[in-house]
């Protein structure tokens, strides 16, 4: 007979701790989820990939160049631009893959059809807050000329697509997502005539495109559905890893070797040239530029390369977790804890910080005003506004320090009050 212990693991998730036993051979075996604390292996990777996420969205707010060129555009970046740029790349992917894992979790908690009223009322409310508050944050334009589908609303269409893949077998699910994943680079030759619906519907689904809606306004869709409904899929079906079927260190194995066979696809697939991304890498005089066009892969919409090395790094990461202890690492985990409230706070925050800098550099309040993508910049900022990287790089830091306080508040407000409704959906 096995002895059943009842303890809590170093891992924890959204809600529930895993009650363990050890089999004959010694390996610990996963007997259930149940209510108690978050894994914290799947909360410290989304705290990393949120604290990287900053320094992307504090580039775009004071970097100098930020508005004159793209961070990848080969023929003008550098190499330190380059690479501040790529590693922010780990987020999207790794955010929206855990989402994916996050609702395994729930639907062992509520039945099916629960889940799905979850998803989907929570789905429709992340792009309602997208539309409005992030992206008021972002723009400071009340009159809201340009909006877009971006990374919160990209989320929430993904959850309202899994609200009704999860009704499918795993099995079924799992196929979807990978086909979604690996495909979706064959339909990159479709188009259709701009502005027709045939158009604005196929953008919505693989294609990265803005429209003008007269009069000043514009609505881009930079998040095409078709791969980020496919990562949040796969993420799904990889919650299974922490149910009783499988022992830590099989789940252990299994991140190791998803994240190695997703690096060796980018690897073989890139080297050749032959499919996975839409603009193929050259051989340069200079060597760092050859290398920085190997890993300039396409995030608008992700290919299969892209996804490839960034879910293969975060995978292996996650791998490096399991099964130790992360305590030192709380205040990290801790903005995994409070995601979406991190990532609202932080972009009001950055703009905020932003106006401040333009005003004391003898910029007028309108500057910091974006009537289109921020990217895009202003009159009065392009090509005089900005600050070196390291400027850069301290601002990051600054905001990350800022901004624990206020998720320790948070936090302690949710666990106060997790049996309110509303609380799940912030």
């Amino acid at each position: 007979m096995t002895k059943i212990q009842e303890k809590r693991t170093n891992n924890q998730n959204l809600g529930w701790t895993e009650a363990v036993r050890n089999d004959s051979r010694g390996d610990m075996i996963v007997a259930g989820i149940q209510p108690g604390h978050r894994i914290e292996s799947l909360d410290l990777l989304r705290g990393v990939v949120m604290i990287i996420m900053v320094l992307d969205h504090v580039r775009m707010f004071f970097h100098f160049d930020s508005f004159l060129f793209s961070p990848v555009d080969l023929s003008q970046t550098s190499a330190g631009l380059f690479i501040t740029r790529w590693v922010t790349h780990l987020c999207a992917p790794t955010f929206i893959f855990l989402a994916g894992v996050s609702t395994y979790f729930i639907a062992q908690k509520k039945t099916i059809k629960d889940t799905s009223y979850f998803l989907l009322t929570r789905g429709i409310w992340l792009v309602f807050l997208q539309l409005t508050i992030i992206r008021f944050a972002w723009n400071f334009d009340p009159l809201f000329h340009y909006n877009s589908n971006t990374i919160i609303s990209a989320i929430g269409f993904c959850m309202i697509a899994l609200s009704g893949l999860i009704f499918f077998r795993m099995k079924t699910i799992f196929i979807i997502g990978i086909t979604m994943v690996v495909g979706h680079n064959l339909l990159d030759g479709v188009a259709f005539e701009y502005g027709t619906t045939a158009d604005i519907l196929w953008s919505f689904l693989h294609v990265n495109k803005s429209y003008q809606l007269g009069n000043g306004y514009a609505f881009g869709l930079l998040y095409p559905l078709f791969p980020w409904v496919g990562v949040m899929a796969l993420g799904y079906c990889f919650g299974i890893f922490f149910s009783s079927d499988y022992t830590l260190k099989m789940r252990k194995t299994a991140f190791l070797q998803s994240g190695l066979i997703c690096l060796l696809i980018f690897l073989t697939l890139r080297f050749s040239n032959i499919y996975g991304d839409p603009v193929p890498w050259n051989r340069e005089s200079d060597f760092s530029v050859t290398l920085m066009s190997f890993f300039n892969v396409e995030k608008y919409p992700p290919s299969l390369l892209f996804l490839s090395i960034t879910l293969g790094i975060s995978l292996l990461l996650l791998a490096g977790m399991e099964g130790k202890s992360l305590k030192r690492w709380k205040f990290i985990t801790l903005f995994g804890n409070v995601a979406l409230f991190y990532f609202v706070a932080h972009i009001f925050l950055i703009h905020i910080l932003a106006v401040i800098a333009a005003v004391a550099t003898g910029y007028p309040l309108q500057s910091m005003v974006f009537l289109g993508p921020v990217t895009k910049g202003t009159p009065w900022l392009n090509g005089s506004y900005g600050f070196s990287l390291w400027v850069v790089y301290s601002v990051w830091f600054m905001v990350v320090v800022l901004l624990y306080p206020l998720c320790v508040y948070w936090n302690s407000f949710k666990i106060q009050n997790k049996k309110k409704w509303w609380v799940s959906y912030v």
